[in-house]
């Protein structure tokens, strides 16, 4: 399709300036304020907002097998309401995408109903149970990425050969860290609340020792790594001198442990994740770590589940909440407004710095598929989790008044999702 964006606040080489963009056959011809000709659809910007489409390198699209709780035709509609137009899917699935043969499934789905772009991880260990190396070699060619995610290789020499053989290809092992020796039955995090409360506690340290042990055999093997959804101030300080040292380490972290501490947890199961929302001190080491570049990117670990599987309080509750409708809402409303971080550094974390590390997406250029979100940053409103296009409603952010509404999707020139009003 043709479109004509005018009057817009667009992101161009990492500043904004005022400009009209135009789309031809689904790609950007022209960043320009000359005067629209022809006869293509043309939307008055009138001072929005125009971001390259965003990146998030850890969602769960729970297909196949666990369709109760998402799909990729759900999950990706729910990506392109939240402004994103790339996605890698993460591998706890069933099958799980250990060889090419259980891989296959997922990407006919992706084929066939996803809206945005969606690359998927395979598994380092066949079933992700951390004895036998997956198929790696024929993955290889079909994945972003390799992960156990949401359980630690627990096996140090399990994971030193899936270092080497994945450096051999000369693609990024992603870890969930995660020493399940620490955990001793914990489901929040191990601090005040917890004590105040009576929870079990998950401590930091099961968290912090296992990048540790990695960071060893990154060093040993030269592969590159990328720690998933860091929650503690150990885990900062560890990657970041593991950077100072030369290692290829690249890591993430998630809207509600920058927004978030333990004192503001509520005996509900949308504030249960894993890892879990930690202390004020290591909320406060994570913005440090956004500040001074150790942390590179922000992804959502979107995972939804059932109402009934998030209904059982903090302790019974599934681990996990959605993410994908609220993370820039979120982070620009407690981050960029509150003068914490610029406009232009969220649209690094969420768009620059994982399309370099991961190789997805598209960058908001001339000559670039049109892959781009919209966003009215005046608009203010409370967050509903009865709007989501998610199958998932379990969000910590329930109920927050938050600030920048997306108003138009698009991907490769299609727009895939459009405010009505």
């Amino acid at each position: 399709m043709n479109y004509i964006l005018t009057n817009a606040n667009v992101f161009v080489q990492g500043n904004f300036i005022k400009s009209n963009v135009f789309i031809a056959n689904g790609i950007i011809s022209e960043i320009s304020s000359r005067a629209p000709q022809g006869e293509c659809p043309i939307f008055d910007m009138d001072g929005l907002f125009v971001f390259p489409g965003f990146i998030d390198v850890h969602v769960h699209l729970r297909e196949p097998g666990f369709f109760y709780k998402e799909t990729i035709k759900t999950g990706t509609l729910a990506a392109a309401h939240g402004g994103y137009t790339a996605v890698c899917s993460m591998p706890n699935l069933n099958p799980t995408p250990d060889c090419m043969a259980n891989l296959e499934p997922q990407l006919k789905a992706i084929r066939e109903t996803a809206c945005i772009e969606v690359v998927p991880y395979g598994t380092l260990t066949i079933g992700e149970m951390g004895e036998t190396l997956a198929a790696i070699d024929e993955l290889a060619p079909h994945v972003c990425a390799f992960s156990d995610d949401g359980r630690g290789v627990q096996n140090d020499e399990m994971m030193l050969e899936a270092m080497k053989k994945v450096s051999g290809h000369n693609m990024i092992v992603a870890a969930h860290c995660e020493d399940n020796s620490l955990l001793f039955g914990g489901y929040i995090h191990k601090g005040e609340y917890a004590e105040k409360h009576g929870h079990r506690g998950i401590c930091s340290e099961s968290e912090w020792k296992q990048i540790e042990r990695d960071l060893k055999l990154v060093k040993e093997t030269g592969v590159k790594y990328h720690v998933c959804h860091i929650s503690t101030k150990e885990s900062v300080e560890l990657i970041r001198q593991a950077k100072a040292n030369g290692l290829d380490v690249t890591c993430e972290t998630a809207p509600h442990y920058l927004t978030m501490n333990d004192s503001m947890l509520q005996e509900d199961g949308r504030f249960k994740m894993n890892p879990p929302i930690r202390s004020a001190e290591d909320q406060k080491a994570l913005i440090e770590g956004i500040l001074d570049g150790t942390i590179d990117m922000i992804a959502t670990d979107h995972a939804p589940h059932s109402a009934e599987e998030k209904a059982k309080g903090l302790e019974k509750s599934m681990m996990g909440v959605v993410g994908l409708e609220t993370a820039f809402p979120v982070l620009y409303t407690e981050l960029v407004k509150k003068g914490v971080i610029t406009l232009e550094k969220l649209i690094e974390l969420m768009h620059t710095n994982p399309r370099n590390r991961f190789g997805i997406g598209t960058a908001l250029e001339v000559g670039q598929p049109a892959s781009l979100t919209v966003y009215d940053l005046e608009k203010e409103y409370t967050i509903d989790p009865e709007t989501f296009l998610t199958m998932g409603r379990a969000t910590p952010f329930k109920g927050n008044t938050v600030c920048g509404a997306c108003k138009m999707t698009m991907y490769k020139g299609n727009i895939v999702w459009k405010d009505k009003k």
